[in-house]
Formats: structure tokens, sequence, C-alpha cells
């Protein structure tokens, strides 16, 4: 076993680890430049860190999934829980960025950007370069498109949600 863990002794060839790693840390910073603009509490380098983390979490996974399966290749693994731990870690982040003071409610659209943040990083971890991507291109169009497009409002608005943009 001493053979199997080795300083750079990976499954997954390391410059295609460094790749998804900054691919996560890339799209994560798309994602955290509009927050970043808005002056959002979780900015870009949150974002950016979010993203990374989640990237990094996937690919120890992965990594310890072919260890294991060479210590033992009939023991069962199931590396969704480490994408489940993940979705739970983001969320709890992402929670962190609500506040509600005074009737009103903040920081709804930054903390969905950090858990849409946190499965960027994930599929980018995975290798999954076209999920990855294509998310982020979405986050982005509904980041920065959709807050142009004028929302009708019917009747009054609810006191205890705040209605300007996020």
């Amino acid at each position: 076993m001493g053979d199997l863990i080795e300083l750079g002794n990976t499954h997954i060839p390391l410059t295609t680890i460094a790749l998804r790693l900054l691919l996560a840390a890339a799209l994560g910073a798309a994602i955290g430049y509009d927050r970043e603009i808005r002056n959002r509490p979780a900015g870009l380098r949150t974002h950016m860190l979010t993203a990374v983390a989640a990237a990094v979490f996937t690919v120890i996974t992965l990594e310890v999934f072919h260890l294991a399966r060479q210590i033992q290749p009939d023991g069962g693994f199931d590396p969704i829980r480490v994408v489940e731990a993940v979705t739970a870690g983001v969320a709890f982040l992402a929670a962190g960025t609500i506040i509600q003071s005074r009737g009103n409610v903040h920081g709804l659209t930054t903390g969905a950007a950090m858990w849409l943040t946190g499965a960027v990083g994930v599929a980018a971890g995975f290798g999954m370069y076209a999920i990855a991507v294509l998310t982020t291109l979405l986050a982005l169009l509904i980041l920065v498109a959709v807050s142009f497009i004028p929302i009708p409002t019917s009747g009054t608005p609810k006191p205890d949600i705040k209605t300007d943009q996020d």
C-alpha cells in the first residue's frame, strides 16, 4: 500500500487535475465577478474559492475511488456521497450570505450563485468541462441579462421581501 500513496502518484494525470482546478477557478470567477461589481457580500474570491474547493473534493473523490479499487476491487465505494457533502457545505456557506433585517431579505441571489458555483466546481472536478462551461454561461445569462428584463408586479409587493435587484 505504501507504493500506492506517493507524492504525485495519481490516477488522473497532474496536468488534467491542474486543468480541472484552473477551469473551476476561472468559471467561479466569471460568476463571482457579477456579484463583485454589484458589491454583494460574496464576490469574486468567494466564488472562485467555492468552485475550486468543490473541484478539489471531486478530484480527491475520484482518486480515492481508484485507490480503493486497487486495494479492494470488489469493495463498494460511492463517490456520490462527496457530491452530497459538497452540496451541503456550499449550501451552508450560501445560507450565510442571506440576511433578514427589518422585514427585508437580502443575499438570495448571491447565495444561489454560490450554490451554483459549487456545482460548477463539481462538474469541473469530474472533468465534465462542457457541463461546467455551459452552466457558467447560463448563470451569467441569468445574472446579467435577466436583470434587464422588466418584471411586472401584480398588486402590492409583500412587506417582508425586498423587491429591488439582489
